[in-house]
């Protein structure tokens, strides 16, 4: 180990460090330097505020930014849902790996699907955009499920349900998938019941903008599909002036691939692929009023071309009046 190791920032939670560990390994690889992980609690890990209240955006990230920029890191690993829309100019998203499921599952008691709740089912979600699509999905199809506020990390929410506070949670598969939990799913929430948060599933490997050679090895686990599909998501949560605390779904993905692509199938052909389909939607909490729009064209081949693709799709929403329903986000 002549070389010296990389320091890898990463905020303290077991999903974090599971997800960072991961990264690590495959950083070690690319570089053939040893990675240490660095653990840096974040204003979003100590604070018991609703993230709505505490404005999301960024609560998660600033803390490894700061370590970043003071050189205490050499990079950072975030999930990319919670980044902000806006990217620093002293620091760039050096690799954004092969995304994981990105949809949203249930953990229910006695191994329940979501259809089968009870009538008056409590599910718990610390998520204005799981709510609004939760409601709007239950209003639709004769459902009665109650939608409760909550905090905490898996361990917490989960035993909500085994405690029996709660019937169900919601939380993201990819997070369950990467602590090794995914066994505990009782129900995938399919995209066309709840489309996910804008990058949701997808990692980004973010260091100073001024680190060449550690940009360029980094470089090397960065998967195109991922990128301009969060790219464009990201895109429309920025064009609709939304934090990631917002009522805001969004997923592009790539018909006829798009699930081998979100799980990384190394079958998924590259070639073959001709189109991204970008959805998205807004909605009241209480799921009474909601926007959800989609377009598909060809896979974008650049930057701007995914940033004009979720920009088009939010003005068509904002057209619709995606702004009054996002400004009630906080009732």
């Amino acid at each position: 180990m002549s070389e010296k190791a990389l320091r890898l920032g990463t905020r303290r939670s077991k999903l974090a460090m599971a997800q960072s560990g991961q990264v690590a390994e495959a950083v070690s690889r690319v570089t053939g330097r040893p990675v240490e992980l660095v653990e840096i609690t974040t204003y979003g890990d100590v604070s018991r505020e609703a993230l709505a209240q505490i404005g999301g955006t960024g609560v998660f990230v600033t803390a490894l930014r700061d370590a970043l920029l003071k050189g205490e890191v050499d990079f950072a690993v975030h999930s990319l849902k919670d980044l902000p829309t806006a990217q620093p100019e002293e620091l760039v998203l050096a690799a954004i790996p092969v995304r994981e499921d990105p949809r949203d599952v249930i953990v229910a008691r006695d191994a329940l699907k979501f259809m089968d709740l009870p009538r008056g089912a409590r599910i718990g979600t610390g998520s204005p955009r799981r709510m609004a699509q939760l409601n709007a999905y239950a209003r639709t199809h004769g459902l009665d499920i109650e939608t409760v506020p909550i905090r905490g990390n898996v361990d917490t929410r989960i035993r909500y349900v085994r405690d029996g506070e709660l019937d169900a949670v919601v939380l993201a598969a990819a997070g369950l998938n990467r602590i090794g939990r995914s066994d505990e799913v009782t129900d995938f929430l399919s995209v066309d019941t709840v489309l996910p948060a804008p990058g949701q599933g997808a990692l980004a490997i973010e260091c100073a903008a001024d680190h060449a050679d550690l940009i360029a090895a980094l470089g090397e686990l960065d998967d195109p599909f991922t990128r301009v599909a969060v790219t464009a998501e990201r895109s429309l949560l920025a064009a609709l002036e939304a934090g990631c605390s917002a009522p805001v779904g969004a997923l592009a993905d790539f018909p006829p691939l798009s699930a081998p692509l979100e799980r990384g199938d190394p079958q998924a052909d590259g070639q073959i692929v001709k189109e991204m389909r970008l959805r998205g939607v807004v909605g009241t909490t209480d799921g009474t009023r909601m926007v959800q729009l989609s377009t598909t064209g060809p896979v974008p081949q650049t930057h701007e071309q995914a940033m004009a693709l979720g920009r088009d799709l939010a003005t068509e929403m904002l057209a619709q009046g995606a702004a009054g329903l996002m400004g009630e986000r906080a009732q």
